[in-house]
C-alpha cells in the first residue's frame, strides 16, 4: 500500500495532466455532435470487429449442433417433397407486401444481448451496404428490432427486448392498434398497450405490425395474445404477447429499406413548421 502512495506522490503531476486531458476530451465529445458521432462510429467499428471474431469462434464450437439442426431440416424438406398432397407453403421473405426484393438487405447477428433492460443487437452490415438508422429488422419468424446506429461495416439494433422500444402494432383479426413495448421481465413476451376496450380480443389471437410508420411494413408477425389485462384507470386493454421469435437465439436477419421514409419525414417536418 505504501508503494502505491509513493507512486502516486511521485507521479502526481503526470496523473493530474492525464486526468485533465480525459475531462477535456469528455466535455468536447459531449458538447459537439460531430465529435460524438465520430466516437460512436469508431466504437461500433471496434466492438463490431470483436463481436464478429467471438461469433466465428462460437460458430466453430457449435458446428455439431448446427449440423444436427440442418439434418433435421433436410429430413423435413424431403418429407414434404415426397408427400405430393402436402400443400404447406413456407412464406418467403421476398414476398413481403409492398416491399421489393431489392429493398431487403440480408445480414447476420454477431452479438445479441437479452438479459438487461436496454438490449441491443449487433449485425455485420453497415452504411457501406446501405444500412441506415431507423430501418426495420426482421427474420423469417417476425420482428427483431430497429437500426439504431451504423458504422461502415456494422450496425447496432434496438431489440424489441428494450424498455425504450415502442413499435406500432395491431390485433390482426380486428385491426385495433396499440403500442408494442417491453416491461423488462421475460425474454419471451412483450406487451401491446392502449388497445381500446371495444376491441374483440381473445387468447391466441395474432399480433402483427400496424403499418402506421415507415419502419415496418404492415402485417409482419410479432406473436400471439397470452394474457389480457384491463386498465381500470384508462379503460384500455394491455395484452401480454408471446413472441414468435426466440430472441435469445438469432441468426440471419433481414433489414427493410423504405423508399418513402424521406418523403414522409419531409412532409411531417413541413407540417410542424406550419403549426
Amino acid at each position: 500500500m505504501q508503494q502505491i502512495f509513493n507512486f502516486i506522490f511521485k507521479n502526481s503531476n503526470r496523473l493530474l495532466f492525464l486526468l485533465l486531458i480525459c475531462i477535456s476530451l469528455s466535455l468536447t465529445i459531449q458538447s459537439h455532435s460531430y465529435h460524438k458521432s465520430r466516437i460512436i462510429s469508431s466504437a461500433n467499428f471496434v466492438t463490431g470487429g470483436v463481436y464478429e471474431k467471438i461469433n466465428n469462434v462460437s460458430e466453430y464450437l457449435n458446428l455439431q449442433t448446427q449440423n444436427e439442426a440442418l439434418a433435421l431440416e433436410n429430413a423435413r424438406l424431403k418429407s414434404i417433397l415426397f408427400k405430393t398432397k402436402d400443400t404447406t407453403e413456407i412464406k418467403k421473405i421476398e414476398d413481403l407486401k409492398g416491399v421489393a426484393p431489392d429493398d431487403i438487405l440480408v445480414s447476420k447477428v454477431i452479438h445479441n444481448s437479452y438479459n438487461v433492460h436496454e438490449n441491443f443487437i449487433t449485425i455485420n452490415s453497415g452504411s457501406l451496404k446501405g444500412v441506415e438508422t431507423d430501418m426495420g429488422v426482421i427474420n423469417n419468424l417476425g420482428i427483431v428490432g430497429i437500426v439504431d446506429k451504423t458504422s461502415p461495416n456494422y450496425a447496432t439494433v434496438i431489440s424489441v427486448l428494450n424498455t425504450k422500444s415502442q413499435i406500432n402494432a395491431k390485433v390482426k383479426k380486428s385491426s385495433h392498434f396499440g403500442s408494442l413495448i417491453w416491461n423488462g421481465k421475460s425474454t419471451g413476451f412483450v406487451q401491446l398497450i392502449d388497445v381500446p376496450r371495444l376491441a374483440s380480443v381473445r387468447k391466441g389471437d395474432t399480433i402483427v405490425t400496424g403499418g402506421q410508420s415507415v419502419i415496418f411494413p404492415e402485417n409482419i408477425n410479432i406473436g400471439t395474445i397470452d394474457k389480457i389485462y384491463i386498465d381500470n384507470q384508462t379503460n384500455y386493454y394491455t395484452l401480454n404477447v408471446k413472441l414468435f421469435n426466440d430472441m435469445t437465439n438469432l441468426g440471419h436477419v433481414y433489414i427493410i429499406k423504405s423508399k418513402n421514409r424521406e418523403e414522409l419525414n419531409t412532409l411531417e417536418n413541413q407540417n410542424k413548421k406550419d403549426e
